[in-house]
């Protein structure tokens, strides 16, 4: 019967073991560094932006962390050991390039390469979050960086709810809520953060009670007031991205001037009886709302909802896909809807993306922002610029 170091052995002489300062090398050059020690050995220390799966667990994890069997990994342990057998397996799975440091975590961190404590989750928060952290795209580092974000929402209505309960449930660490209004019976047939026990409540009271039993790693932080030009800039200071679910205009551009002025990226959303409509306004990447609505139409051209009428089941269509946005923004995700249109449809269940593109005669922009003054806006579109 073979011993231990007989396979140990054996693994080592089907694979390609490599020093700590040729791993340097290669890890410099593009190779995807993997981490096979256990997660109490991990949280002491890794090497920075590494994939972390446990050697026990690996077969079964490796080909959906590490799609492309072409990529080259660089794997290691703490001492060279798990990653001989380790890359031995990913050989045997089908990837192409994987070599063994020899000398494991120990050696590197003694040679005084670099190195860092990774952000840790608890034991709960793991669980909680289990179906992100799996995510390649996601993992423990993007969850972190979803529980020290912060999102602001305009809006505990019928866009708000949906974005602030998957927000939350996706672990964003501070949601704010702005709104003014109490809740009525008339709200509940779209707006789902609120039941029939909290008619009469204030709205942010309201949310806040969902959001806090839906995820204790919330905080929430409500603004019970109207949205001025003499609180905007106070409230959205040191908010990462803002959800806008206003329904009306004058809100619509006191934030993108507010918002433009201080460089943070907007998730419009906005709906009308069947259709829907969501981008992204990032002062830094592209365009604003003043770049698809320069002026805001007379009011007699735009009906709310009230006037006239929405599908319930809309704004949580159109406010679900607003959370996916700001998500993928909070995470730097795939390609967010910044210089992008999409309108929805529900009659005939279409969505259709429209390019939107920077009006070269908009002055209200990011490289303009000392000269932008919040003004709240009173009949025509108010002056702006000084």
């Amino acid at each position: 019967m073979p011993t231990f170091r007989d396979l140990l052995a054996a693994a080592k002489a089907q694979i390609i073991e490599v020093d700590t300062a040729t791993a340097a090398g290669q890890i410099a050059g593009g190779y995807v560094v993997l981490d096979v020690r256990e997660p109490d050995e991990f949280e002491q220390g890794a090497l920075p932006a590494v994939v972390h799966i446990p050697r026990g667990h690996l077969e079964a994890q490796v080909e959906t962390r590490i799609i492309d069997k072409a990529t080259p990994v660089v794997v290691y342990c703490a001492g060279g050991v798990r990653s001989a057998f380790a890359a031995k397996t990913m050989q045997e799975l089908g990837y192409a390039t994987v070599v063994s440091m020899a000398g494991g975590f120990g050696k590197w961190k003694d040679e005084g390469r670099a190195w860092s404590t990774p952000v840790a989750l608890t034991a709960e928060q793991r669980n909680r979050y289990q179906r992100h952290i799996t995510l390649p795209e996601v993992g423990v580092a993007g969850q972190a960086k979803l529980l020290a974000s912060k999102v602001l929402l305009l809006g505990a209505g019928g866009l708000g709810s949906p974005a602030a309960l998957y927000l939350a449930a996706a672990g964003v660490g501070t949601i704010g809520i702005v709104d003014m209004d109490e809740v009525d019976a008339s709200n509940l047939q779209r707006q789902i953060l609120h039941n029939i026990d909290r008619i009469g409540d204030r709205k942010v009271d309201s949310a806040k009670k969902t959001l806090t039993m839906l995820n204790p790693d919330v905080n929430v932080v409500t603004y019970d007031t109207r949205l001025a030009a003499s609180n905007i800039m106070d409230i959205i200071a040191g908010y990462d991205v803002i959800v806008d679910g206003a329904d009306n205009f004058p809100s619509r551009y006191l934030l993108n001037d507010a918002s433009v002025k201080l460089g943070i990226p907007v998730v419009h959303g906005s709906i009308f009886r069947f259709e829907g409509m969501v981008s992204v306004f990032h002062p830094l990447r592209g365009p604003t709302y003043r770049d698809m609505v320069p002026e805001p139409p007379p009011a007699d051209m735009a009906p709310s909802c009230a006037e006239a009428g929405v599908l319930g089941v809309l704004p949580g269509i159109v406010g679900s896909i607003q959370a996916l946005e700001t998500i993928k923004l909070l995470l730097d995700l795939g390609d967010s809807l910044a210089g992008r249109i999409l309108a929805i449809d529900t009659t005939e269940m279409s969505f259709r993306t429209f390019n939107l593109r920077v009006d070269p005669k908009n002055l209200v922009t990011y490289e303009n922002r000392e000269r932008i003054q919040v003004r709240d806006l009173e009949g025509a579109c108010a002056p702006w610029m000084h």
